[in-house]
């Protein structure tokens, strides 16, 4: 196969032993109607990113230190949310996507400090081209297995050749801490077969490791207080 064949024939060529004929087409036309919709998103997370970015270079003149460690992005591929959509019982229209898909574009932005989180989260919702969809803090409320971080689904405006769009991005804000264990918690369990007994013995030790997470953030952020006072 030369290298000029086109992603969608590569796709169909994967696909053709396990689809018949008709499965194939329906998802060749969704994944290529999705095209234009996934480049709203990604200048939806362009939008986003440029905001977070502007409030740590304006942090940094005034506190003379980054609130924002790093900031990433990512974007659900056609094939995930043609699987979401299949799980959700809707139907393959990008309108479907936009209605019922909040977490197609995504923005996590990793930060220094807990009270740093807060800061930014209102310093974005203050925006007045921004506006806030729902909110769920899971650090003030953990998830069952540790997980902490506090989620905002927000609708953003992109501005297009010829019509302005309102787009949805979920944002993540977590600390350095939280990003760890959270990564680390991903790569031991996710989409693995692991046994009921594994499972109980694994997510007990990674709850204790995620208390201990939570116990550094506090110490650090009193010790950010402590020097602070002091200045």
């Amino acid at each position: 196969m030369n290298n000029n064949t086109e992603p969608t024939q590569l796709l169909r060529d994967k696909l053709t032993d396990v689809f018949d004929e008709e499965s194939i087409r329906l998802f060749q036309d969704f994944f290529d109607s999705a095209k234009d919709l996934m480049s709203c998103y990604r200048c939806a997370i362009m939008e986003v990113e440029t905001k977070f970015r502007v409030l740590n270079e304006r942090f940094s003149i005034y506190h003379d230190r980054n609130p924002i460690d790093t900031i990433q992005n990512r974007l659900k591929s056609p094939e995930s949310l043609r699987n979401k959509l299949i799980r959700k019982n809707l139907p393959y229209t990008m309108e479907a996507i936009e209605d019922n898909i909040f977490d197609v574009a995504g923005v996590r932005v990793i930060c220094s400090f807990v009270d740093d989180i807060y800061m930014l989260a209102d310093c974005l919702l203050q925006q007045d081209d921004i506006t806030l969809i729902k909110r769920k803090d899971y650090i003030q409320n953990p998830k069952e297995n540790g997980y902490r971080s506090l989620h905002l689904i927000v609708e953003v405006p992109i501005f297009l050749q010829d019509e302005k769009r309102f787009m949805k991005v979920e944002v993540q804000l977590r600390t350095i801490a939280m990003e760890f264990w959270a990564n680390l918690e991903h790569q031991l369990r996710y989409k693995k077969n692991l046994s009921p007994e594994i499972l109980a013995k694994t997510g007990a030790r990674l709850y204790e490791c995620a208390e201990l997470s939570a116990l550094l953030d506090s110490h650090m952020q009193d010790i950010k207080d402590t020097i602070e006072k002091e200045e």
